[in-house]
This record gives structure tokens, C-alpha cells and sequence, in this order.
């Protein structure tokens, strides 16, 4: 499907386990390699129905991926019947043009498509997120109001967890018909 972004057009695609390669060439470009498991254990879910995988491609070439997950293991969203956003991830070259904005819209219209009221998305609260932070907020994204969660569990007051990318703010926008 082809969509507009703030410069260009992109094009984004659902992927499939032929696509591993791909994703792992995107990963390697951002330097930040997943393990190996990481990208076949999505594709598990993708195949039940659980998830989509997306990748993104600007001026020719693939500027990033994301993962849409209809059953989040979030418990609120779980309850909520709240589908997120994870592994937003655009390379740092392909940035500030609009890419993840395209992303982020086109998983929205997907769940609208579906009956969906509300969207979600983790962000990490790391300095290294702030551009990601900001940009969730300006989309209408909001924290959920439970603190942060640890590999999408609560952390309770008192409670330490390392400062990485498992440490995430939750939030949440309601979506417009």
C-alpha cells in the first residue's frame, strides 16, 4: 500500500517469514541486531492471526519495520481488547521524513478497520526514546496512567528494574471514526 509521508511517497508491505532476512538487514543497519529467535518467534504469532509485521520502504530502499499485535501480553490492553504498536523502529538516516508517522497512521486505520477504539504503544523511558516519546505524543498518544512496566508487566513503587528498552512508559490514544 502506498501513503503519503511528510516528504515522499512510502510503501508498506506485510511480511512473512521469507522476510527474515530483511528484517535482520534492517536491524543490522540500525545496529541493533535482535537475537535470533526474535524475528522467527513474531512470525509464529503472525502466522496464528496474532500479529502483522510490517516493513516500510522510502526512496527505494526499506527504512524500517514495526510490528502491529492484535493480543498484546500488556494486561490492560489484553482487557481492554487493545491492539499495539511494537518494534517501531525506522533507520537513523530515514528519520525526521515522516516515516514513522506513516507507520503509526496505517496501523491506526487497520484497527479502525476492525472495530478498534483505542490504540496502543510502549516507549522506552530512556534518553535514547525522547524523539520517540515527543513524536507518540504529538500523534495523541498519552500515558495510561499505571506508571511504567517492565517487559509489559507493572513495576511497583520500591521496585528496581534496569534502564533499557524493556522499561517502558504505556500509552494509549483513542481513535477517531
Amino acid at each position: 500500500m502506498a501513503v503519503e509521508s511528510q516528504t515522499q511517497s512510502a510503501e508498506i508491505h506485510e511480511l512473512s517469514r521469507d522476510d527474515i532476512p530483511r528484517l535482520d538487514a534492517i536491524a543490522a543497519r540500525m545496529r541493533t541486531p535482535k537475537d535470533a529467535e526474535y524475528f522467527p518467534r513474531n512470525f509464529d504469532f503472525v502466522e496464528a492471526g496474532e500479529r502483522l509485521a510490517l516493513v516500510i520502504s522510502h526512496e527505494d530502499q526499506d527504512a524500517g519495520y514495526c510490528v502491529l499485535n492484535w493480543s498484546p501480553k500488556y494486561a490492560l490492553f489484553k482487557k481492554l481488547d487493545i491492539p499495539e504498536i511494537q518494534d517501531l523502529s525506522i533507520i537513523p538516516a530515514m528519520r525526521r521524513k515522516g516515516i514513522a508517522t506513516a507507520l503509526i497512521t496505517y496501523c491506526e486505520n487497520l484497527a479502525r478497520e476492525k472495530g478498534c477504539a483505542h490504540m496502543g504503544i510502549g516507549v522506552a523511558v530512556n534518553a535514547s526514546s525522547g524523539p520517540a516519546q515527543i513524536l507518540y505524543a504529538q500523534h495523541g498518544y498519552i500515558p495510561d496512567g499505571n506508571g511504567v512496566s517492565y517487559d509489559r508487566k507493572l513495576v511497583a513503587a520500591g521496585e528496581f528494574k534496569p534502564l533499557d528498552d524493556q522499561l517502558c512508559m504505556m500509552m494509549v490514544k483513542a481513535l477517531k471514526f
